[in-house]
């Protein structure tokens, strides 16, 4: 069940926060502003309503892109073995962890219905230049999940590099499977097996 929420909800925040324009906005502001307008998106987009991942895929692709920072994503979620890692390797982490993502969550996305949104206080100051921006999603029928998103202000814009659903970080969620898939069959055998389940997602969808 909180996989399933996990998907959902970062699949609406993937485009909701793709959508803004406003790069110096405040992180809290920010997050408000896009889930607003993405509750609204996933509720009346004939597409998604009616299960169309490639649709969702398509919004993601153009949205998400510029206002995630998948590099540090990425690292993270590899942990100390991304030290080992050549350039060429990291880019192809990157590529192919982001993919895995972008469809991911666009599958769960239309599966997106009637929840709304309690965002709490910030609680950083005007200098910090990486903070967390505290959620509640409210559902009917079942419990309030907390969702927070993590954001480093870079220049002018700010970027997310995780999402914490109910305490469990998205990016550590990952670095288990990452880490044995290392021990097994080194950085290469990571990237393998992450262009290998992308390709199986991809088979899914259509």
């Amino acid at each position: 069940m909180i996989k399933r929420i996990f998907g959902a909800l970062l699949a609406a925040a993937l485009i909701g926060l793709g959508s803004v324009a406003t790069a110096a906005s405040a992180p809290d502001a920010l997050v408000k502003s896009v889930m607003d307008d993405v509750l609204e998106i996933v509720r009346t987009d004939p597409a998604l309503k009616a299960g169309d991942t490639s649709r969702a895929v398509e919004l993601v692709e153009e949205k998400v892109l510029p206002h995630f920072d998948f590099r540090i994503m990425t690292s993270l979620a590899v942990g100390r073995d991304w030290r080992q890692a050549t350039p060429a390797q990291k880019e192809k982490l990157v590529a192919a962890f982001r993919t895995m993502l972008v469809r991911l969550y666009s599958n769960a996305l239309t599966q997106y219905r009637d929840q709304t949104i309690d965002f709490k206080p910030l609680r950083a100051g005007a200098a910090d230049t990486d903070v967390l921006v505290r959620t509640q999603v409210l559902q009917p029928g079942a419990k309030a999940v907390d969702i927070d998103y993590a954001l480093e202000k870079q220049g002018e814009a700010w970027k997310v590099y995780d999402v914490i659903v109910a305490g469990g970080s998205l990016v550590t969620n990952y670095r288990n499977d990452f880490r044995n898939q290392i021990l097994s069959g080194g950085i290469d055998g990571l990237i393998a097996s992450l262009e290998a389940k992308n390709a199986e997602l991809a088979g899914a969808a259509k």
